[in-house]
């Protein structure tokens, strides 16, 4: 850990939720607790597994690692 207010410490958390909140939680209208955690667990899977990277060379991560190892 850093100092107070180094914002590099938060970088990638910051971003993963700044994307969750704009890709799920804004397009989304939950109708009740269990939907909002079903579909969040469907956007885990899709971000962990599947979306596309153009830094991974157009592959989903596990395409990636795949191909890596």
């Amino acid at each position: 850990m850093s100092r107070k207010g180094n914002c590099l410490d938060n970088a990638c958390a910051e971003n993963f939720f700044g994307l969750l909140k704009t890709e799920l939680l804004y397009l989304q209208d939950f109708t009740s607790v269990e939907h909002f955690i079903s579909e969040l667990e469907d956007y885990i899977e899709w971000y962990n597994t599947k979306r596309i990277k153009l830094k991974l060379d157009g592959m989903s991560p596990v395409e990636y690692r795949l191909n890596a190892a």
